[in-house]
């Protein structure tokens, strides 16, 4: 795939000097770091002030790409959705460097209401509302979240054309849509002249790889789609936080770790454990440097809590990993 390699940050993180090389999104001109903050635990599993606390740090270390949707966190008691937008969008009012950050948000999920919803009077009314919860006159990149399997695409990609031709989108992309859909889209696009997915947003991980290697990925470099992956960390599976059922209870989100753990995922773990030790770097920068080596994706997402986990970022930006080591991971994740 072919990527413009646009400029280098050289940061400063702990006396250490990191070189930063920045990407294009696909064929856009937005630019990304090699890891983008996830903003799903906005509103969930941080609150204002901590989430205030991780985006400053996050930014100070050049990480200024934020992912987000008007759905997050709809499934926590007592929210409704768009809690994390809120946030982000205090945050950046209180920063004031809006210029300074790329913003990626969703529309298309249920939401808590019975259906998903990617018509043009769905997503016109929610982009307003995710523009007023962001505090902001534009979205750089928008997605449709996920497929509602009943829309023809044509009035998806004509209600982008309207945000666009408004100025209030400058970019679209997709997340949850099948391969024929994606490329029906990719095809309608092309043939009517409407706006164009230039990003994917897959799931993608060492444990969760192979339906996005066989399905998605050869579209993804034959369109020279920008590719920035969800569940990086397999729900926090790879960060070695979680070796057994016992371990499920450490956090809110160990319910969706069961999964993970069976022969397969204890062969990962053991070879992420051997390269953590050998490079001295925490099993998160592990995971994350692996999906930054692979040739069709431009940056894998990942959320943070605390400045550990950001720590892991800068981590996997450094971490150089060998041939042998992508062996190691490769085969460990057959």
């Amino acid at each position: 795939m072919r990527y413009a390699l646009s400029f280098l940050n050289i940061l400063q993180f702990n006396h250490l000097s990191i070189t930063m090389i920045c990407k294009n999104l696909g064929n856009t001109d937005l630019k990304t770091a090699p890891v983008i903050l996830g903003g799903n635990v906005f509103g969930w599993t941080l609150n204002e002030k901590g989430s205030f606390s991780i985006l400053d740090e996050a930014f100070d270390l050049g990480f200024k790409t934020i992912d987000t949707a008007n759905s997050y966190s709809h499934w926590v008691p007592g929210n409704q959705g768009g809690e994390s937008e809120t946030i982000i969008g205090k945050w950046m009012k209180h920063r004031g460097d809006r210029d300074k950050i790329t913003i990626i948000t969703k529309v298309g999920s249920a939401m808590g209401q019975p259906n998903k919803d990617i018509s043009e009077k769905h997503i016109l009314k929610a982009a307003e509302d995710s523009l007023r919860r962001l505090q902001t006159e534009y979205i750089d990149l928008y997605l449709t979240h996920w497929d509602d399997d009943k829309t023809p695409v044509e009035e998806t990609l004509g209600a982008y054309r309207k945000l666009i031709e408004a100025g209030k989108v400058r970019f679209i992309g997709a997340s949850n849509l099948s391969p024929s859909r994606l490329k029906t889209s990719l095809d309608t696009a092309r043939k009517q002249g409407l706006p164009r997915y230039e990003v994917l947003q897959p799931e993608y991980n060492l444990f969760d790889r192979h339906y996005f290697e066989r399905e998605l990925a050869p579209t993804c470099e034959t369109e020279n789609l920008g590719v920035i992956t969800y569940y990086s960390l397999a729900s926090g599976f790879l960060s070695g936080k979680y070796r057994s059922e016992a371990d499920l209870s450490k956090s809110p989100r160990g319910a969706g770790i069961k999964k993970y753990l069976n022969e397969r995922g204890g062969r990962i773990l053991a070879a992420m454990d051997k390269l953590s030790e050998k490079h001295q770097v925490s099993m998160a920068a592990i995971a994350l440097a692996w999906l930054i080596r692979q040739p069709v994706v431009t940056a894998p997402i990942a959320s943070a809590t605390s400045s550990s986990h950001l720590n892991a970022f800068t981590e996997a930006v450094q971490l150089s990993l060998s041939a042998d080591d992508l062996k190691i991971l490769n085969k460990a994740s057959e």
